[in-house]
């Protein structure tokens, strides 16, 4: 036991050492965390802000003519300098909101304008694919898009009908098309795809709830089997086909 002791002590004040030194380390050297408020607060923090609300649209000017959230202007910046002179025209002690397609580009923009001085910013969470999913207002461009009826009379089939609701503007939909591309060539004779633009697609985005894109949805006989958002992994898109095959 005496040749243990020496050790173990040793192990002991390190252990509190390094306990120590995490709770008095300085800030900088702690990654901060990222926190998206809830969906309602954002609302209410809109709502509460009302004309001194600055509303940014991160995406770029062509997904911004397209929809956009009422009173929001385009700020798609591609320099530091570009950027320097577009925050300049901001007023750092109004409450600034920002969104994208999800949180990427709206987060980046977030930190952005903190790092220079902006105390009161709050992102959309979810972004606009969860504003436009659950039916709130937008300024648009584009019609509606295809109807329900419409929708469900595409449906019809005596395969597996996968549908892919995405945008062209978005990377994870992008790199989710490429894997059901693969899956639709490979199983054509079992599987029908269709691919849905959900921002041109507003009413049927909002009536079959989609919220998140890239989704998939998957049917058997108009009903579905299988849905999830996300950059679903191509095995798991081949093992909920083969589940609905049974």
């Amino acid at each position: 036991m005496k040749t243990f002791k020496p050790l173990f002590a040793v192990v002991w004040l390190l252990l509190v050492h390094t306990a120590l030194h995490a709770q008095t380390a300085p800030s900088s050297q702690i990654v901060p965390r990222r926190d998206l408020v809830s969906f309602e607060e954002f609302e209410s923090r809109l709502t509460k802000a009302g004309k001194n609300a600055q509303i940014l649209d991160a995406r770029l000017p062509e997904e911004y003519a397209q929809n956009h959230l009422e009173g929001a202007t385009s700020f798609s910046v591609a320099n530091e300098a570009d950027f320097s002179k577009a925050i300049a025209k901001l007023d750092k002690s109004k409450p600034t909101f920002i969104y994208s397609i999800a949180n990427g580009r709206s987060g980046k923009l977030a930190k952005d304008l903190r790092d220079n001085g902006f105390k009161d910013v709050t992102e959309l969470p979810g972004g606009l694919s969860k504003w436009i999913g659950l039916g709130k207002p937008v300024v648009s461009t584009v019609g509606p898009g295809l109807t329900l009826a419409d929708y469900q009379a595409s449906l019809k089939s005596d395969k597996l009908v996968l549908v892919d609701f995405g945008s062209r503007y978005c990377d994870s939909c992008k790199r989710l098309a490429l894997i059901v591309d693969s899956i639709k060539h490979e199983q054509a004779s079992s599987v029908k795809v269709i691919n849905i633009e959900a921002y041109e697609n507003k009413t049927l985005t909002k009536e079959l709830g989609v919220t998140a894109l890239p989704t998939l949805i998957l049917y058997r006989g108009n009903q579905v089997v299988w849905k999830k958002s996300g950059v679903t992994p191509k095995g798991e898109i081949e093992r909920a086909l083969a589940e609905a095959n049974l």
